[in-house]
């Protein structure tokens, strides 16, 4: 069997001429096998029909493996030859036929050092789409983290507007104005507080003198 790979055959057939003649060889050989049985059975109906042949079924079988590899030896001589004209006349492409598909580079032929830096480019390009692909992906989650966030303040926003309404039903004014105001206080009733707990601490240290 060759072991040239033929690439540019199987380019134009879709497969390798390799795995042709190897079908080829087992379909040949699969008749051979297939040959030999129904000789060896019609040979056994006949010696069933001489009377008193002392010929044995065994027999037949070992005379007819042997002859079968006799045949199966001769038949890979011819196949061997069989192979190699048709790997060069039939499955070969000639060197100076160009496939139909390859004609452009027939038309538009490059250096190794060109096609080099086309081949660089193109890498840089892959490079660049992926960064840009990342890129993307990351602002699609970014702008999922902006809607929940503007959701959010959305419902802040609700909730102080009807804080406001409150306000303004009760006559307490503006919720702005009435949240400063409450800020304001709270801030005064903590430093009250903070007074109270200074000289707390002042008149619990007398006491211990005391």
């Amino acid at each position: 069997m060759s072991v040239d790979p033929m690439a540019y055959e199987t380019q134009f057939f879709g497969f390798t001429p390799q795995t042709c003649m190897l079908r080829i060889y087992i379909a040949f050989q699969d008749y051979l096998f297939e040959t030999m049985l129904v000789v060896e059975g019609v040979m056994l109906k006949k010696l069933d029909d001489i009377p008193g042949c002392k010929i044995s079924s065994s027999q037949i079988r070992k005379c007819t493996e042997k002859f079968l590899l006799f045949m199966k030896e001769h038949f890979d001589k011819l196949f061997a030859k069989m192979e190699e004209v048709l790997l060069q006349l039939v499955l070969n492409i000639p060197k100076h036929v160009l496939l139909p598909e390859d004609r452009v580079q027939e038309q538009y032929p490059c250096s190794k050092e060109e096609f080099q830096a086309l081949q660089d480019e193109l890498q840089q390009l892959r490079q660049q789409y992926r960064a840009e692909v990342a890129l993307e992906q990351a602002l699609l989650v970014e702008l999922e983290e902006q809607k929940i966030v503007k959701a959010e303040l959305e419902k802040t926003l609700q909730c102080f507007d009807e804080l406001d309404n409150i306000c303004r039903e009760h006559g307490a004014g503006n919720f702005k104005e009435s949240f400063a105001f409450l800020t304001q206080s709270c801030k005064k009733l903590q430093d009250v507080l903070k007074d109270v707990e200074e000289k707390s601490k002042k008149v619990k240290q007398h006491d211990q003198l005391m």
